[in-house]
């Protein structure tokens, strides 16, 4: 740490916001308190007594502390570094923190004899000025899907971000124009289940700020836009056994998956609706969320199947592996990732059977009648109805993430009146999360 003057210290509250200090770098190692009762806070800066914020109880501090050897260069400047830190209260780990939640999860994998191994991929809209103060899509009138170079990208936005990112020490794999205009995809390289999602997470703040710095923005949100694609978080993920070996292949299988692999899909299948809450968190995801679009809606998998919710890509051998497509581009990275492996878990403790893998259109016709929530109310529900899954995930984080989400819906309703149907984006969604996804 000695090549920097500060220490940027960053993690994940409840809505996925990047929250943190910058630490001179001489006090840095000894953490930094913040509010425990910032994990009861809305978008809009209102608070309510969620469950593991004591907010009636004095308002005390969780400590954020971080390994020294974590620290990189920060995009800002050449005096700075960052690293994500993580939240202890009263001398443990706070049970709310969603780092934590991933942490339970793989240590609940490595009891089984498995480390988990993930790579994220993000979608987003590039925004400009729309001139009265607001933001609109950027004007890329040349761009298509997976467009590269000036037609693409007319001033080198995502040249930038990919630039910097590896100067960074990011492992940036490949970044493409995505199926709609001004739309872009962000791919990270694969790693260990926290360093991929603690990298996921840095590298989405920095993304953000470099295309603020051009005059831009950058938004993850699930779905800005009525009449174009959504965006969504992909988490792809597989289990290396105690020889280094990828678990999810076999190759004496008819398609190369293990029981293992199978065994996760299960899970999936069957935690589907309970884990979409916390994977799709916002009223707006659910915009995004919708049959017959090339999203995770309907409790499936799916062989090199983009219609399905868990798609297993073709490759075998080491890079076998699964991709939950249920994320919104709002989620909260290290939860999302906790849930998918939680969910995947809970099919190969509890012996679940996996369902047969969608093989028709997926469009007209799928392999099931369960399908995700029409809305984040129901999403709640579904999640409350799910015990099973929320005792993996973290009872406590849950039940902050339930009554936080519930104030957020409450919110909603008194200002539209009632659920907008669909993909029907409200003025509402965009003043409430724009800014910050």
């Amino acid at each position: 740490m000695s090549d920097y003057d500060r220490i940027r210290v960053l993690w994940p509250d409840h809505l996925g916001l990047a929250r943190g200090k910058y630490l001179p770098v001489h006090l840095a190692e000894q953490g930094t308190g913040h509010c425990i009762t910032t994990f009861a806070l809305g978008y809009d800066r209102s608070l309510i007594p969620a469950p593991g914020a004591y907010l009636l109880e004095g308002l005390p501090d969780v400590v954020a502390s971080f390994d020294p050897d974590e620290v990189r260069p920060s995009w800002e400047d050449d005096a700075t570094g960052v690293v994500v830190g993580h939240l202890d209260f009263r001398g443990l780990p706070y049970a709310v923190s969603a780092r934590y939640a991933l942490q339970q999860a793989i240590a609940d994998w490595a009891e089984l004899g498995y480390a988990p191994k993930v790579g994220i991929e993000f979608e987003a809209y590039v925004l400009q000025p729309d001139g009265q103060g607001g933001w609109e899509r950027w004007d890329t009138p040349r761009s298509f899907v997976y467009g590269t170079g000036r037609s693409a990208d007319p001033v080198g936005l995502l040249d930038d971000i990919m630039r910097i990112a590896w100067e960074c020490g990011f492992p940036l794999e490949s970044i493409n124009a995505e199926y709609d205009e001004s739309q872009f995809e962000l791919t990270l390289e694969y790693d260990d289940a926290l360093k991929a999602a603690d990298e996921a997470f840095l590298f989405r703040v920095l993304a953000r700020e470099v295309a603020l710095a051009h005059g831009l923005d950058l938004t993850f949100l699930g779905k800005p836009f009525v009449g174009v694609a959504g965006s969504g978080v992909h988490v792809n993920f597989s289990l290396v056994d105690g020889d280094g070996q990828n678990a999810f292949n076999d190759p004496s299988a008819d398609d190369g998956l293990s029981r293992l692999a199978k065994g996760c899909l299960a899970g999936l299948v069957a935690h589907h609706q309970g884990l979409t809450a916390l994977c799709a968190p916002t009223v707006n995801a659910y915009r995004r969320l919708q049959p017959a679009e090339l999203n995770g809606y309907w409790a499936n998998w799916g062989h090199d199947h983009r219609c399905a919710a868990n798609r297993i890509p073709e490759a075998r051998g080491n890079a076998t592996r699964i991709e939950n497509r249920v994320g919104d581009g709002a989620v909260n990275i290290h939860l999302g990732v906790a849930t998918v492996l939680q969910a995947a878990r809970l099919g190969v403790v509890d012996g679940l059977e996996c369902p047969d893998p969608l093989t028709s259109d997926g469009f007209e016709e799928v392999n099931t009648d369960v399908g995700a929530a029409p809305s984040l109310a129901v999403a709640l529900e579904h999640l409350t109805a799910d015990p099973a899954l929320m005792a993996a995930v973290g009872d406590d984080l849950c039940q902050n993430f339930i009554a936080n989400k519930q104030a957020e819906w409450e919110r909603y309703i008194a200002a539209v009146g009632e659920d907008k149907p669909g993909g029907e984006v409200t003025q509402w969604e965009l003043d409430e999360y724009l800014m910050y996804h």
